[in-house]
């Protein structure tokens, strides 16, 4: 299990931030389809699983699409998005929940994050609707599998007529007030990609509940083809559809949902016990309203014990000082034991494609100024930074949360980032 490397014990085999567990009947499902020759974009995996989602969500249509992103961007095209609208968007988030709403000519308006669920601030959210009064769209993640203040972001989209899309890429399985995630916008959009909760090595699914909806999805997703006896176009399609293959690894991925968040769970609850006297806090979320399906486990350093950091666009330099840590540190000494953590998302408004963007948080209009943030930064009436992606992203890290990892590595894992700050 172990080799030595200096005073670290080094893990054999890679311990991954978040990979694929497999049970067999996936495989089963495969077969299937091989066996039966429907190995396209049509076949009976793809009609369970659709059913099994929609199901299992609570929604009435679940549509079998190629890839999260490719729901994301059916999901904008329904909308009705059009070329210079603005649309408001998570800030911290992975760029394919961005990207959609550029691939119909909107422009991405981002919504700064607020600490309690490191997801949209409704607060940032109101204020953003005064200044673009005519903004119709709104496009909300749920990071890392934590639901965010969907009933607050509602309540304010409801108030100024826009509609939501979820983006619940990350939250399968996550329950806000006993319902599931994907339910709460009109169009809800999921990922089944090889790293998520339950995978099908890639592939994603659009959510609605209305049926004429998802029929124009499912012909959109298939070029656009009419009902007619040749190929027949009349509007824009695109080669969206989910394989028949890959609907047989989703098909035997669903059942074990309930089981990866359970062990996802235990995961989150050993490293906050872990450290618990250590300067740190795990990623949040409101035990009131919210249950995760902790897809991965992350930390943020409290500030007075972070180090000296510095990031520019590619390149990261730290100061090692004792009794204190910062993100690149122990991202470095998880790897030298052969294990694997992340960052936390760069906020979009602090990406090169989108630095030009409007980026709203909760006290005004602002920008980031630079990528090469050291710490501190401009604060708010109540102390804290104002702009509170940045400072996630500054003193945070996503830590190993493979549910295959075991106790004994996750107790070394735990070990060395305590060692961090002695």
């Amino acid at each position: 299990m172990f080799e030595h490397n200096g005073n670290l014990k080094v893990f054999e085999s890679k311990v991954w931030l978040s990979s694929p567990t497999m049970h067999g009947e996936e495989f089963n499902y495969m077969k299937e389809a091989y066996d039966t020759n429907w190995m396209s974009s049509v076949g009976e995996n793809i009609n369970k699983a659709e059913r099994m989602i929609a199901e299992k969500i609570g929604c009435g249509y679940a549509v079998a699409l190629s890839a999260g992103t490719a729901a994301l961007h059916l999901a904008v095209k329904l909308a009705g998005v059009q070329r210079g609208d603005k649309v408001f968007c998570s800030d911290m988030t992975f760029d394919a929940t961005v990207n959609p709403v550029v691939y119909e000519g909107g422009i991405p308006v981002f919504i700064d994050t607020e600490y309690d669920t490191w997801n949209m601030d409704p607060i940032a959210l109101e204020k953003a609707f005064q200044l673009y009064p005519e903004v119709k769209v709104v496009v909300v993640a749920h990071l890392y599998g934590t639901p965010g203040k969907i009933e607050e972001i509602k309540a304010v989209c409801d108030k100024y007529g826009a509609i939501i899309i979820e983006d619940a890429a990350e939250s399968l399985g996550a329950l806000y007030k006993g319902t599931q995630t994907g339910n709460f916008g009109k169009i809800g959009c999921i990922s089944f990609n090889g790293n998520k909760i339950i995978t099908g090595s890639s592939g994603g699914m659009l959510l609605t509940d209305d049926e004429e909806a998802s029929e124009k999805v499912r012909k959109w997703s298939t070029q656009s083809r009419e009902n007619a006896p040749w190929y027949q176009h009349e509007e824009l399609g695109y080669n969206y559809r989910m394989s028949n293959l890959i609907a047989g690894v989703v098909r035997g991925q669903i059942p074990h949902l309930e089981e990866h968040i359970s062990q996802k769970k235990a995961i989150y609850e050993r490293y906050k016990e872990g450290f618990k006297d250590l300067p740190v806090k795990m990623n949040p979320y409101d035990v009131q309203k919210s249950e995760p399906n902790f897809w991965l486990s992350c930390l943020m350093i409290e500030e007075a014990a972070m180090c000296k950091q510095v990031r520019g666009e590619c390149e990261v330099l730290y100061k090692p000082e004792h009794g204190k840590s910062c993100p690149t540190e122990i991202l470095e000494v998880l790897s030298s034991i052969n294990a694997e953590g992340r960052p936390i998302w760069k906020p979009m408004h602090m990406q090169p494609i989108y630095r030009m963007n409007g980026f709203v948080t909760r006290e005004g209009d602002g920008r980031a100024k630079t990528n090469a943030y050291i710490g501190g930064g401009s604060k708010g009436k109540d102390g804290k930074p104002l702009d509170v992606g940045m400072d996630i992203f500054h003193r945070g890290l996503c830590l190993p949360s493979d549910n295959k990892m075991t106790v004994d590595q996750q107790s070394l894992i735990i070990d060395v980032v305590r060692k961090c700050f002695h």
